[in-house]
């Protein structure tokens, strides 16, 4: 077999693996059903105890007040979405939240930089993700050229003020960068390429971010250097094992706070009032949604 059909190969089964990886983790728990000592199965429960521990963490963020601001940055397809899937998936959506903003339209280039973040800003006793966040201007304003050389200095000014503003202010900020090697980001993006129920992620900017690999390297490590504060400290979470890093990941979320379990009084289910003169009206056939399945 030629070097070209075994690279094929090799893409044909991570291709498999992303497809497995992408479905929902019930219908995963079942197909490892019958291996309860395999690899995946022991993902399956890690992460599920993890889960636990986030419902308790946001029952104690409700109860006491907390307000939280986790940031997710990294590279395209460094997995920063599947690890906030994996925190959110079992929360209640009105405690914490997801911010993923898109490009400023022209009335937010004229506002302060900062402006259209500060309004996704948690309340007391709410979580909030950025799925990137105020940082672009370092990472890929910087390296397209989006912003100019003063407004990219003024940012490395401002950011660190701006976060210990924040910090006095009672939030409690958390900053991830997701790493994966020059390969492993290019296994990726081949996967989004042929996986069609992936090939929405793919952008032009996530395009060309391969040709300039380097320059956001340059980038990001000037962003670190010069952000990396006691206030919020960055944090670098291996992402290369795409399973291992939302583990690990949350599992040092959760070791941020000294939080407890939450009391809460037991659930009394009422008795369901029925009243006699009730008629319950029949629906029109056309009405209905058909039963396909």
């Amino acid at each position: 077999m030629s070097d070209q059909h075994k690279i094929e190969d090799e893409q044909i089964q991570r291709l498999r693996d992303d497809i497995l990886d992408s479905l929902d983790e019930e219908l995963e728990m079942s197909i490892d059903e019958e291996g309860l000592h395999s690899d995946r199965a022991q993902y399956f429960r890690e992460l599920l105890r993890l889960q636990g521990e986030l419902v308790k963490l946001q029952d104690w963020v409700v109860a006491t007040k907390q307000k939280v601001v986790i940031l997710f940055e990294g590279r395209d397809a460094a997995g920063k979405g599947g690890v906030i899937k994996r925190i959110t998936q079992r929360l209640n959506p009105r405690v914490c939240r997801v911010a993923a903003l898109p490009a400023p339209n022209d009335r937010e280039r004229t506002q302060w930089y900062f402006q259209r973040y500060v309004a996704h800003l948690p309340a007391a006793g709410e979580i909030v993700l950025f799925d990137r966040s105020w940082y672009n201007r370092a990472g890929v304003e910087r390296v397209m050229g989006f912003c100019n050389d003063e407004e990219y200095e003024e940012f490395f000014r401002t950011v660190p003020e701006f976060e210990k503003m924040l910090a006095r202010s009672g939030i409690t900020l958390i900053k991830y960068w997701f790493s994966i090697t020059d390969d492993e980001q290019h296994a990726r993006f081949l996967g989004r390429i042929h996986d069609p129920l992936k090939q929405w992620k793919l952008s032009p900017m996530d395009l060309e971010s391969r040709r300039r690999w380097e320059d956001y390297t340059v980038a990001k490590e000037t962003m670190i250097e010069r952000t990396h504060i006691p206030e919020a400290p960055w944090w670098i979470v291996q992402a290369v094992d795409k399973k291992s890093a939302r583990l690990n990941c949350i599992d040092h979320l959760l070791g941020h706070f000294q939080y407890h379990e939450i009391e809460h009084p037991e659930v009394q289910l009422p008795a369901r009032v029925r009243n006699p003169d009730y008629l319950r009206q029949p629906v029109p056939d056309d009405m209905v949604v058909p039963e396909k399945y």
